[in-house]
């Protein structure tokens, strides 16, 4: 355990490498069968449309180069984990895939890579591939989860089951691949108890890792339509900190904390608005967690 009361992927990222890692974000121009038409249009109804990640108009190399660049006059002995974030990235042909994967680990520091994927779109062949992948580099497979509510799910526009979920982690897991699983606070009609109740879930597959975010809406998403015509409670910053404490005091121990809260685009932000202060965010759920005596995983279910 680190300094704070969780473990933080910094903290693993040093003992690992034993060295400053960062993550640098890369459009590797992919789709989503969510967006295409294949499962559905328009995507989950929180959706931006991946926007700020990386520019889709540079080579996937000039994208890693500007980030490195401002990096390493800080930290010029860091090393990288590309992570290809913008939509569904094994959502190609496995020579497609190998083609971008191979070329973005060859890059000058790079120690791993971060797969951002839905749990519908991993075939045999992928994850074949893909555990092979894993014995040469640190690779990590992130699934969009957001909530173990079959009911949430379907609000959201997944378009994937609990049960396609649960696969997809047990088949990656089997082949010795690490998971990462986002999910989301305040979602629109869940209780205390749900948002508690997907990460006793998420302790039940096992996990390697989770990201923790507060559901924001943005302009021009499906998501703000849907709460203009379906106003709902959205999260205050207490509720928030509270919530995510008591999430992280079951959460098994050993699982990686990614991340604990949003990152949204400000300008296009329209509730909540303290989210904009991210370091004010960060700082409360640390407070929260020395002043109650909480750790991860000290109620672990």
């Amino acid at each position: 355990m680190s300094e704070k009361h969780y473990n933080t992927l910094s903290d693993y990222y040093k003992k690992m490498f034993n060295s400053k890692v960062f993550k640098v974000s890369l459009d590797a121009g992919f789709t989503c069968p969510n967006k295409d038409g294949k499962l559905g249009t328009g995507g989950c109804i929180f959706c931006n449309g991946a926007k700020g990640i990386g520019d889709v108009k540079k080579s996937l190399k000039e994208q890693f180069e500007e980030v490195k660049k401002i990096l390493h006059k800080k930290w010029p002995n860091a090393k990288y984990i590309v992570y290809l974030e913008a939509n569904t990235n094994t959502y190609g042909s496995l020579a497609k895939l190998k083609e971008i994967y191979e070329e973005v680990l060859s890059y000058e520091g790079v120690v791993g890579l971060n797969i951002g994927t839905r749990c519908d779109c991993l075939d045999d062949g992928v994850i074949d591939y893909l555990s092979e992948l894993s014995k040469r580099t640190h690779l990590t497979i992130e699934l969009g989860l957001q909530s173990s509510k079959e009911e949430t799910l379907k609000l959201l526009n997944r378009h994937h089951s609990l049960e396609e979920y649960t696969n997809a982690v047990n088949r990656l897991h089997s082949k010795g691949i690490k998971v990462v699983s986002h999910i989301i606070n305040g979602l629109p009609g869940e209780s205390f108890d749900d948002m508690l109740n997907t990460v006793k879930y998420l302790n039940n597959l096992k996990i390697d890792g989770i990201k923790i975010h507060m559901l924001y809406i943005e302009k021009g998403t499906a998501l703000e339509t849907y709460y203009k015509n379906n106003p709902f409670h959205i999260l205050t910053l207490d509720e928030y900190v509270y919530i995510t404490s008591k999430e992280i005091e079951i959460l098994s121990s050993d699982v990686v904390v990614h991340r604990i809260s949003s990152g949204p685009d400000n300008d296009k932000l329209i509730d909540p608005l303290w989210l904009k202060e991210k370091f004010k965010v960060l700082n409360s759920i640390d407070r929260y967690l020395e002043e109650n005596n909480i750790y991860q995983g000290q109620k672990r279910c």
